[in-house]
């Protein structure tokens, strides 16, 4: 039965029923961590041959017969900007590969743009007062950490199960110049795990922004990371912005790092030949290239994009168990109390819950108490301020699933708590 239904006293028996299985479980001294979403050891240990692929001096030539170990290539070797050119749906001179890390290829657009005009008539963002970002929500705390770091007002956006609410971001783009951009990502968001609708896609390719320069920061960090047979698909931001000449709107970014090794995989970004020419302006005089070893490692391992799609059906094998352990759990112990709600993605590494209102801070405390640390509340906010104080973001990846399930119980009876800590 539903605790909003439940009389004082039965909830407070309830409270007892649920403090002695806490106290038993604090009493096992675990130390589980679901506060990131870090591939396991086991996924990690997929991609292990592919450090053995690059061996002799004839191995370490690419297919346009550059030596990676040497100077050049200073936009990525040809293999890779064409593998990535798939996940993009852009043609490779469209690809820029970089060093491992996608955020740190946001980090120096963002950067870049606030010290380089995109077009000679505006100014570069830094010169812009009040300037602003459209932040989803909820979404993913690094996003909002980057553009907090440069001084932007962020504004949340609901997310809705088909993508940001399109009313809100066209009006507030349409009509305010100093808002700069908006962060999304599109398939399997983070935390929600939903993927935007063709519509939301069509939408943000149709927008009329009052700023010349606005740009649409495209993370599509989960462009193949499906965990079931029915996997979402995502319409073509590069195709639909072709359609209403709005071919310089979107910047999409993408890595392997939760294909290959979380720490060293390979990163690229996409966009139009304008917004190219500014970063590339930039990133001239940052680097000579990256470390194009690493991407021909990747090559070789995966030979082609269809050899990374077969590669991705392993990490599904390991994942999508992890992911009905917490869909399992959720729906045992948390459907009937009627205090919770949570998505049910088909890909990501993410699962969103809603625990009763106001309670999530003591949620994650009463876990981390028990054994178990979460990402921290609120950070699926800008600025840490979830203004329901209700979302958490479960991260299945790294446990086991033995460990997994164990955690699950945990939280399931820590949410239960902290709601019942307010009932009563």
């Amino acid at each position: 039965m539903s605790y909003l239904n439940l009389s004082k006293a039965e909830l407070e028996k309830e409270r007892e029923v649920l403090l002695k299985q806490y106290e038993n479980y604090k009493s096992k001294g675990l130390s589980l961590n679901m506060a990131r979403g870090k591939p396991s050891p086991e996924q990690l240990d997929l991609s292990q041959a592919m450090l053995d692929s690059v061996k002799s001096t004839d191995s370490c030539i690419s297919s346009d017969g550059t030596d990676c170990r040497n100077y050049g290539g200073f936009d990525g070797i040809v293999e890779v900007k064409e593998m990535f050119s798939n996940i993009f749906d852009t043609e490779s001179e469209n690809v820029f590969v970089g060093g491992n890390s996608s955020l740190n290829m946001m980090f120096d657009t963002i950067s870049c743009f606030m010290t380089a005009p995109i077009y000679e008539d505006t100014l570069p963002w830094h010169d812009v007062k009040d300037r602003k970002f459209l932040c989803p929500v909820p979404g993913y705390d690094r996003h909002f950490g980057v553009t907090g770091y440069f001084g932007f007002e962020m504004i949340p956006v609901p997310l809705n199960e088909d993508g940001p609410d399109m009313d809100i971001v066209e009006k507030l783009v349409s009509e305010d110049d100093s808002i700069k951009g908006i962060w999304c990502v599109p398939k399997y968001s983070n935390p929600t795990g939903i993927t935007y609708s063709d519509e939301v896609v069509k939408r943000f390719a149709a927008l009329k922004p009052a700023a010349k320069d606005f740009r649409i920061m495209w993370d599509n960090a989960y462009a193949v990371h499906d965990v079931t047979d029915t996997p979402d698909t995502l319409l073509s931001i590069v195709d639909e912005c072709k359609k209403t000449g709005n071919e310089d709107l979107p910047i999409l970014f993408a890595s392997t790092s939760k294909i290959t090794f979380a720490g060293a995989g390979v990163a690229a970004l996409a966009a139009s030949p304008l917004n190219m020419k500014v970063l590339k302006k930039r990133l001239e005089f940052a680097t000579i290239g990256y470390d194009k070893v690493n991407m021909l490692r990747h090559s070789k391992f995966f030979g082609n994009y269809e050899g990374l799609l077969n590669h991705m059906q392993k990490h599904k094998e390991i994942l999508a168990p992890k992911f009905k352990t917490v869909a399992d759990k959720l729906n045992e112990d948390l459907t009937d109390a009627g205090i919770a709600e949570w998505t049910n993605p088909n890909g990501g590494y993410f699962v969103s819950v809603n625990v009763y209102k106001g309670t999530a801070k003591r949620v994650v405390e009463l876990c981390k108490e028990a054994g178990v640390v979460l990402t921290g509340a609120g950070a699926t906010y800008p600025e840490g301020n979830d203004p329901n104080e209700e979302n958490i973001r479960i991260a299945p990846s790294f446990p086991t699933v033995e460990e997994l399930s164990l955690a699950m119980d945990i939280f399931c009876v820590c949410t239960k708590l902290a709601c019942l800590e307010v009932l009563v």
